[in-house]
Parts: structure tokens; sequence; C-alpha cells
């Protein structure tokens, strides 16, 4: 009696099981990011640990708990905000195309649409985790052997002061970029809390997830950028002549941004507004179109 009633419990009667599916809006972007995390861990796994392996014969697999995944994190929540903010400009071109927002859009865009919250959400816990990696940095035993390492190599140089300057204005612009990039990411996935959303009208909402949103990823992209700094002209950085990670995770939010600066145009901004206010192309043009 009692194996019934525990059966009964788990699978109660009139109950499908279809529709009591596990996460399903997450299961396109938990593929999406677990897709992003793969390749850059494997680039950057090549890159930093696997090079000096074949070249110097220098072991540094100790490197990837802490420092290839605090380099494959940052790609990833990257990536995925600028996949967020991206169906946003085909949604615009389709509109402008047909002159109408009432077509419907394509099924795969749709369906990109309605995951759009999830891949930010993916990207906030992202960006979370490679803050706390960051800070994790200075724990680290071999940090604390190369800190003695340079130490040593300064009092044999007798070097009295190792002030770089370029060194010193890069990591202060890098850190304030970063910690601005986090906040506002923090506060887009709180507007994104039904409880916290239900409190703001259409506009307020629109406002915080598409003007922020793009302030988000336009800071995120000069954040990456200034990590660069220099070292997208250095060859010593094109490893088995591949480009360092943080310029190929800079080509799509550079592409969004790119887009979404064309559509401030004034000949595009008036025509978008029109139709978002209503205004259609005449039946004969729509109808030429199609």
């Amino acid at each position: 009696h009692s194996a019934t009633a525990f059966e009964d419990f788990e699978s109660p009667p009139g109950v499908n099981k279809l529709d009591l599916q596990l996460f399903p809006l997450w299961h396109l972007p938990l593929k999406l990011a677990a897709m992003f995390s793969t390749m850059f861990f494997l680039y950057t796994f090549l890159r930093d640990v696997i090079h000096p392996f074949v070249s110097q014969s220098k072991n540094e697999f100790y490197k990837i708990p802490i420092l290839v995944m605090n380099k494959v994190l940052p790609g990833v929540a990257i990536t995925l905000l600028a996949l967020v903010y991206l169906p946003g400009f085909l949604t615009v071109v389709f509109q402008l195309h047909r002159g109408t927002k009432y077509s419907p859009f394509p099924s795969w865009l749709a369906i990109w649409l309605k995951m759009r919250k999830q891949l930010g959400l993916l990207c906030c816990f992202c960006a979370v985790l490679h803050a706390v990696y960051s800070l994790c940095y200075s724990m680290r035993q071999s940090y604390r052997y190369k800190l003695l390492n340079w130490a040593y190599q300064q009092v044999k140089q007798n070097k009295e002061d190792a002030w770089i300057e370029d060194d010193v204005w890069r990591m202060e612009i890098y850190l304030f970029l970063g910690i601005l990039s986090l906040g506002i990411l923090a506060m887009l996935a709180l507007a994104s809390i039904p409880s916290v959303s239900e409190t703001l009208n259409w506009r307020e909402f629109r406002c915080v997830q598409r003007n922020l949103g793009c302030c988000a990823l336009l800071l995120c992209t000069a954040h990456a950028l200034v990590y660069g700094w220099r070292k997208w002209a250095e060859v010593k950085h094109f490893v088995w002549y591949t480009p360092p990670s943080f310029i190929l995770v800079v080509l799509l939010p550079l592409g969004v941004l790119l887009c979404r600066a064309v559509l401030l145009l004034p000949c595009l901004d008036r025509r978008l507004h029109a139709i978002q206010r209503g205004w259609e192309k005449k039946s004969s043009e729509a109808t030429k179109e199609v």
C-alpha cells in the first residue's frame, strides 16, 4: 500500500509527464553556453598549455583550474550578451524590409527572441564567476612564487622602482570598465525577475533592457579591448599563427554595436519610428515585395 501511495505521489493521475518538462526554456541556452565554453576552453588550452609544453617543454597544466577558466568565462559571457541583442537588430531589419510591424517573424527568430532572458542570465552568471576568479588570483600559490621571482629579479637588476606607467593605466581602466559592466549586468538580471519587472511599465522595462543592455555590451567590449591593449600588434602573442582569444571574442559584440549604430542614422531611425507607431507600406508595394 505504501509503495502504491509513493508511486501516486511521484506520478499523480491525470497529469501528463510531457507537461512537466524540466526547464524547457533553458535547454537551448544551456546548450549554447556549453558549446561556447567548450570552444573557448579548447582554444585557450591549446595556446596557454599545449603550446608551452610542445615548444618549450614547460609543464603549465596547473593553469587549467584558474587561469584558463578565467579566460573562458568572460569570452562566454560577452558572446552570450551579444546574442541577447543581435536578434533585436534582425527584427528591425525584417520590419524595415517588410514595411510593417504586424508581419510575423520566422520561427527561428521567434525562438531566439524568447530565449533572450535565459541567455542574459547565463551571461550574468559567467560574468560573476569571472569576477570571483579574478579576485582569487593573489590566493594562488603559483602567483606567490612568481611574485617572489619578480622581486628577486628586480633586486638582481638593481631596480629601486618597478613602476610602469603604461601598465598602471591599463589595469586601472580595465578594472574600472569591468566593475561598471558587472554592476549594469546585475541591474539587468534583477530587472528580469518577475517580481521586479511587474512593477515597471512597458516603457520603463524597455528602457532598462534596451539602453542599459547596449551600455553593458559597449562596456564589456571596451573591457576586453583594454585587456588586450597592444597585444593585437605584438607578434609574440600570435601563438601557432592563432590570434589572442580577446580578438576573437570581441568580433561578434563589435558587429552588434556597429549594427545598432547604423540604426541611429536619421533615414532609418525616422522610418523605424513610423513603423513602430503603426505605419505600413501600401498594399501594392507589399504585394510586389512578397
